[in-house]
């Protein structure tokens, strides 16, 4: 069975996008910091018949992040699609005159060095394989920096041009590296489905070769 691993999961969009995969067959890990609050996103989703498991990881924390990619690869099966969306703390969205250098520091390591070590500890085993999908969640920030939020301004372009050559190098591979750039809170983006369309633009990119960068909806029409 096919594994999703998603970096960041909670009851909003990463539960969304695990009972989306789970449905097309997908067993589902669930990084994020707080084991309680997996375990009981997971337990949801048991419920709906997903094979889903709760692995607590910090990426700030790169080795108990790259130990809860091998757990999952161990306890679930290699880990076929990589999803990396945690949400960055409120203290990255800071006005650009308050940001400190340890601040932006931070906010690269969550972003940007973070993915890198997911990507290290993942990107093996789909080489391996010939296939695999690496999937990058980010906001507004990723493509027109905003003088309120420093932080993800600062760091978010950063793991846009990794994810971005990683794109270039590996699409001949059968490895796919996309970004799905949603510029605002999804509540107030007015979708039909809500979340559970999000959910099925991360399949559609699952499924299909196409450019790195795919809008949620046109950048004038949203916020971060």
């Amino acid at each position: 069975m096919p594994t999703i691993a998603i970096i960041g999961a909670g009851p909003g969009l990463g539960a969304a996008v695990a009972r989306k995969f789970g449905a097309e067959g997908f067993s589902v890990a669930l990084l994020a910091r707080d084991q309680t609050k997996l375990d009981e996103v997971a337990a949801g989703l048991q419920d709906d018949g997903v094979v889903a498991r709760g692995y607590a990881a910090d990426v700030l924390d790169p080795p108990s992040l790259e130990a809860a990619l091998q757990r999952a690869a161990d306890e679930l099966g290699p880990i076929t699609v990589l999803q990396y969306s945690p949400l960055p703390a409120r203290a990255y969205l800071q006005p650009v005159l308050e940001m400190t250098p340890e601040l932006a520091s931070e906010a690269l390591r969550f972003s940007a060095l973070g993915l890198v070590h997911a990507v290290r500890s993942v990107l093996p085993a789909m080489r391996e394989a010939g296939n695999g999908s690496i999937i990058l969640i980010n906001g507004g920030t990723s493509v027109k920096a905003r003088s309120g939020f420093a932080g993800t301004s600062i760091a978010f372009p950063a793991e846009s041009a990794y994810g971005e050559m990683l794109h270039d190098v590996l699409k001949d591979e059968g490895i796919r590296v996309v970004q799905l750039v949603i510029p605002g809170a999804i509540p107030k983006l007015h979708l039909e489905n809500g979340i559970d369309d999000v959910a099925e633009r991360i399949w559609e990119l699952h499924r299909s070769d196409g450019p790195f960068r795919t809008m949620l909806i046109p950048l004038e029409e949203g916020r971060e």
